[in-house]
Formats: structure tokens, C-alpha cells, sequence
């Protein structure tokens, strides 16, 4: 264990390393921060800290950088997280409040993130084997067509188009709506296919042909949209970063969504931060990057993650406020959609 005056000499060393890019000298830290001890103290501090792995000297005669062990216990021992400013927050709930319905929902979150972090940002979409029915609308459009409308409790909208096998009038019609909904209504996904299995007993023999004919396509939506999606934004912001191990690797992770779900998806619970910073991080070509995630949802069921990617050498206090920041206002907005 650090002492108090080393941690605050590390500290300074990360803060003046994320803000210059350059490696940091004892007197440089003696003349920006006033920490109350001589360069000499500062210069045996740091050594004690090199040896203990959490800075590292990348040239001779050059100034020392943090480790990722260096920035991990800069992150642990971070005593609070920079909040955003009202200004900021009141532009974060005008920009996401205007979204209509899902998909603009993580479009919005997924720039927002990048601009507020200048990282790459990451937005999963709330998980279908996490959702469940709010909603099912059978709206006629022909005599033999109808729109089938199924809306989640995550503000998921799908729609199909469905050509039954005979005229069905509204009466008809708004009976098959009823008995779905009293069935569906908070139903999980995954349980629908169990759920709607007896509905076309329960309905008049003339209504069960059309029943079975919505119910395939109900079930074959399901089928379709069960994968896991995830949308990323920023990616220019790499342009202008650092990366110790390569920028090929990290665009390369980028294209396999696989990986980000998997490394989003292995983050703490719907009020935490985490923080996975280079050689944490299972990915090779992630190993010079680090990772800052928040689980978001309604009330306490978390139904996916959002974060952002960057270098090692970001502004962690900054963030992971606007991470979790954002995090919240999306959960407000699907809980109030």
C-alpha cells in the first residue's frame, strides 16, 4: 500500500500525463502542484513508484508515465467522479428527450457519448432476452391485410405486415387484439413462444385461421430480431489518440461487434461504473485501450450497457461522470417511454 503522499504524487503524474502527453519530471510536478514536499522527496517518491510498477521511464533521461497499474489505482482510488454542469446536463436530457423511439434513442446516446468524451462510443441495445411485452396492435389495412405492431417494455417497436387467409372484419379484428394483450401484457420475449401456443383454442373456430396466420408472424419477428445489435460512434476521435499497441487492432475489434458486446456485457450491475484499463482488457488488439462502462434500465432491471473506448491516457474522472450521466438519463427516458 501507497502512502498518502506518494498516491498524491501518482496522482499528479497521471493528471499531468493525460492533460500534456508528455513524460513527467519531479520538478515539473513541484512547480504545477503544490504538494508540499521538495523536488528531491518528489524524485525518491517516484522512484519508490517505479519500482512498484505503477510508473515506468519510457527514454533515459525522460520524465516517467503511468503503467496501467498506475492507472488503475489512480481509478480506484479516485475520491469522486467529475460531475457534469448543469449546462451540460440540462443539453443531455434536451438532445435525448427529442428521440421518438428506440433506434433514435441509441443513435442520440451513441454520438452524444463520443462528443462528450472525444472517445469512441458504444450504445447495446436493450436485450431482447431482457424484454417484455407492453404492447400488441393488430391495425387493418385491407380486407385482407393487417399491420402487426409489437412494442416492448424497452421501446422497442417492430412491425410487420401480414396477409391472412380470408376478410376478417374490425369486430373480429379488435377481439383477436384483446385476447393477445390480456395474454402478452408483461410477458417476457422468450416466454411468448409457450404463452400465445393454446390462443387460437380460445377464440371462435371461423377466427382461428387468421390467429395462427398473425402468430407466425409474431413468432418469426421474435426469431429475426433476437440478435444482440450494437451501434458505435467516434471512431474519427482515434485519429488524434495514442495508441502504444497499434491502431489496427482496435479498429479491427470495432468491426467484430462480438467482442464489444462481450466486453460491455461483463461489466458490474446497473449502478456501477467499470473500468478496464490495457493489459486488463482479453483482447489483444484492446491491450493499449481502456474501457469505461455503466449498465442503464428501468427502475433496477438493467437492460444493456453503454461506454466508450479510448486510450489509456483519457480523462477517467470526466469520463466516467458523462458515462454514468448518460447512462441514467437513457434509463429515465425508456422508463417514462
Amino acid at each position: 500500500m501507497l502512502d498518502d503522499r506518494k498516491l498524491a504524487v501518482l496522482r499528479a503524474i497521471v493528471e499531468d500525463y493525460v492533460s500534456t502527453n508528455e513524460p513527467v519530471g519531479s520538478k515539473a510536478l513541484a512547480d504545477r502542484h503544490n504538494l508540499g514536499v521538495s523536488p528531491a522527496t518528489i524524485r525518491n517518491d517516484m522512484a519508490a513508484l517505479e519500482e512498484q510498477g505503477y510508473i515506468t521511464q519510457p527514454h533515459t533521461s525522460a520524465g516517467r508515465v503511468p503503467t496501467d497499474k498506475g492507472y488503475r489505482l489512480f481509478v480506484d482510488r479516485l475520491s469522486q467522479i467529475k460531475p457534469l454542469s448543469s449546462a451540460e446536463r440540462r443539453a443531455i436530457e434536451t438532445f435525448l428527450a427529442g428521440a421518438v423511439d428506440l433506434d433514435e434513442i441509441v443513435m442520440r446516446t451513441v454520438r452524444l457519448l463520443a462528443q462528450l468524451t472525444r472517445q469512441v462510443a458504444v450504445v447495446q441495445y436493450p436485450s431482447l432476452t431482457r424484454s417484455s411485452v407492453r404492447h400488441v396492435e393488430i391495425v387493418p389495412l385491407a380486407e385482407r391485410r393487417v399491420m402487426l405492431v409489437l412494442i416492448t417494455n424497452t421501446g422497442r417497436i417492430e412491425q410487420r405486415v401480414v396477409d391472412l387467409p380470408e376478410a376478417v372484419g374490425d369486430d373480429r379484428i379488435a377481439n383477436l387484439r384483446a385476447v393477445l394483450n390480456s395474454c402478452l401484457d408483461g410477458c417476457g420475449l422468450s416466454q411468448v413462444p409457450d404463452t400465445v401456443a393454446d390462443i387460437p383454442e380460445r377464440l371462435p373456430p371461423e377466427d382461428r385461421p387468421a390467429a395462427a396466420t398473425i402468430l407466425s408472424v409474431l413468432l418469426e419477428t421474435l426469431v429475426e430480431r433476437h440478435e444482440e445489435k450494437i451501434a458505435f460512434a467516434g471512431t474519427a476521435n482515434l485519429a488524434v489518440a495514442d495508441f502504444s499497441a497499434g491502431l489496427r487492432g482496435v479498429l479491427e475489434a470495432l468491426e467484430e461487434q462480438v467482442v464489444l458486446i462481450r466486453l460491455l456485457g461483463e461489466t458490474g450491475g446497473l449502478s456501477d461504473i467499470t473500468v478496464r484499463i490495457g493489459s486488463e482488457n482479453p483482447y489483444s488488439g484492446l491491450r493499449g485501450t481502456s474501457i469505461v462502462a455503466a449498465g442503464y434500465g428501468s427502475g433496477d432491471q438493467e437492460l444493456a450497457r453503454l461506454g466508450v473506448l479510448g486510450p489509456t491516457r483519457m480523462d477517467y474522472p470526466v469520463t466516467m461522470g458523462a458515462v454514468r450521466a448518460v447512462a441514467r438519463y437513457v434509463g429515465q427516458i425508456l422508463a417514462g417511454s
